[in-house]
C-alpha cells in the first residue's frame, strides 16, 4: 500500500481548524459539568434520600447509557416537542449542533464527576473537619476553607483522566455534522480516499492535545498539593535526632 504523506502535509492546517473547535467542546463542557458535578456530589452527600434520589436517577441514566445516544436524544429528540420548538431557547440553542453537542458533553460529564468528587469529600481525614468544627467554622466556612479545597487537590488525577475521557468521547460530535478533527479527516478523506492517511494525523493531532492536556493537569497537581510535601523549616531545625 502506498502511503501518500503529502495529503496529510496539506490538510494539517485543516486539523488543526478542527481541533479548536474539539478544544472549544472540551473546555466549555468541562468546566460547566465541573460546576454541575459539585452540584450533583453535594446533594448525593446529604443525609436525606429524598435530596439524593433525584441525583442518584440523574447520575445512574448519563452514566448507564452511551454518550452516543445521548448526543442523538438531546439533537434530534427534543425537536420532536411542539412547546420546545417553539420556546425562545429553540433558534439560538437547541436547534444548533454545536451548542447540542456541549449539552450533552456537559451532562454526561457531570454526572462522572458528581461521583469522583463525592469519593474524594468522603476520603478526607475525619481529623481535618473535627479541626474546622474546633475552630468554631460554620458549615459554609469549613465547606470552602477545608472541605472543597482537599477535595479538590485529591481529584485532580481523576479529573483529568475525566477530560482526556472527554476529548477523546468529543469524536462522537461529528455525528450531529460538526467539523472537529474527526469531522475534518472524514470529510477529507471521503474527499480524498485517503482515509489511512487522514485518520493516522487525526490520530496524532489527539495525543498531542493528550498530553498538552495531562502535562497541564500534572503542574496544577503539584502547585495545588504543594503543601502536602513542604516541611516548615522550623519543624526540621526542632527535630531531636
Amino acid at each position: 500500500m502506498d502511503w501518500n504523506w503529502q495529503v496529510i502535509f496539506d490538510h494539517i492546517p485543516d486539523l488543526l481548524g478542527g481541533a479548536v473547535l474539539t478544544i472549544q467542546l472540551v473546555v466549555i463542557s468541562g468546566i460547566v459539568g465541573l460546576f454541575f458535578g459539585l452540584i450533583l456530589a453535594l446533594l448525593r452527600l446529604s443525609k436525606s434520600w429524598l435530596v439524593q434520589i433525584l441525583p442518584f436517577l440523574y447520575i445512574f441514566f448519563f452514566r448507564g447509557t452511551p454518550l452516543l445516544v445521548q448526543i442523538f436524544l438531546i439533537y434530534y429528540g427534543l425537536g420532536q416537542f411542539g412547546a420546545v420548538r417553539e420556546s425562545f431557547l429553540w433558534e439560538p440553542v437547541l436547534s444548533q449542533a454545536y451548542w447540542c453537542a456541549i449539552i450533552a458533553f456537559t451532562l454526561n460529564t457531570s454526572a462522572y464527576l458528581a461521583e469522583i468528587i463525592r469519593g474524594a469529600i468522603q476520603t478526607i481525614p475525619v481529623g481535618e473537619l473535627e479541626a474546622a468544627d474546633a475552630l468554631g467554622m460554620s458549615k459554609w466556612q469549613k465547606l470552602t476553607r477545608v472541605t472543597l479545597p482537599r477535595a479538590f487537590g485529591i481529584v485532580i488525577p481523576a479529573y483529568s483522566n475525566e477530560v482526556i475521557f472527554m476529548l477523546k468521547g468529543s469524536a462522537l460530535a461529528s455525528t450531529i455534522a460538526l467539523m472537529d478533527i474527526t469531522g475534518v479527516a472524514r470529510t477529507i478523506s471521503a474527499r480524498t480516499y485517503t482515509l489511512m492517511e487522514l485518520f493516522f494525523a487525526a490520530g496524532i493531532v489527539y495525543l498531542v492535545l493528550s498530553w498538552v492536556i495531562l502535562f497541564s493537569f500534572r503542574l496544577f497537581e503539584k502547585r495545588m498539593n504543594r503543601h502536602a510535601s513542604y516541611v516548615p523549616p522550623d519543624v526540621v531545625t526542632n527535630t531531636i535526632p
